[in-house]
């Protein structure tokens, strides 16, 4: 994703250079503008208290995975051929089960990307359409997310719109600070 952003804006910077008409641009800094929407860092929090438990839920999995085979081990030398196949069976249902439940919860199309997506993606969309209107306003041509691994060597406070973009949503700039 950050390799797209950089060839988008590799692309954007050649064609701008390639431009007669000068072009006005601007910047952000989302991570500013997040950490002073109440709103996100709520549903941070919540996301992160979730993933806190879901956590320490998969580690008391893995740790009874773990006491069973050192038991496993312990006790090898006694057990039947079939009462080891049957130990080794049930160590390895439970890492598929562990397993399966971090991939419920942390996979790709789990529970916390879902929370995620519920919770912080209205909370963007919002931080994005204001973007938009404050480029349109200030008569911006390109706007910058200075907090998306854009490198940025120097940059004029001046071009620097975040403080608009949290007005625009109605917040005050470095309230929660």
């Amino acid at each position: 994703m950050k390799t797209l952003a950089k060839i988008t804006t590799i692309v954007v910077l050649s064609i701008v250079s390639f431009s007669a008409t000068a072009q006005k641009f601007g910047y952000v800094d989302t991570e500013y503008i997040l950490s002073n929407i109440p709103d996100y860092k709520e549903a941070q929090g919540e996301l992160d208290k979730l993933s806190i438990e879901w956590q320490k839920q998969l580690e008391r999995q893995y740790s009874e995975i773990d006491k069973m085979y050192k038991n496993y081990q312990a006790e090898q030398i006694l057990l039947t051929e079939d009462m080891k196949t049957k130990r080794e069976e049930e160590i390895i249902k439970k890492e598929k089960e562990a397993k399966e439940y971090q991939k419920q919860k942390f996979g790709v199309d789990g529970e916390l990307f879902k929370k995620r997506q519920e919770l912080v993606k209205p909370i963007q969309d919002k931080v994005y359409q204001a973007v938009q209107d404050v480029a349109n306003v200030s008569g911006l041509d390109i706007v910058f997310d200075k907090s998306s691994g854009l490198t940025m060597l120097y940059s004029n406070s001046k071009y620097n719109k975040s403080d608009a973009v949290l007005k625009k949503l109605g917040y005050t700039p470095g309230e929660s600070k």
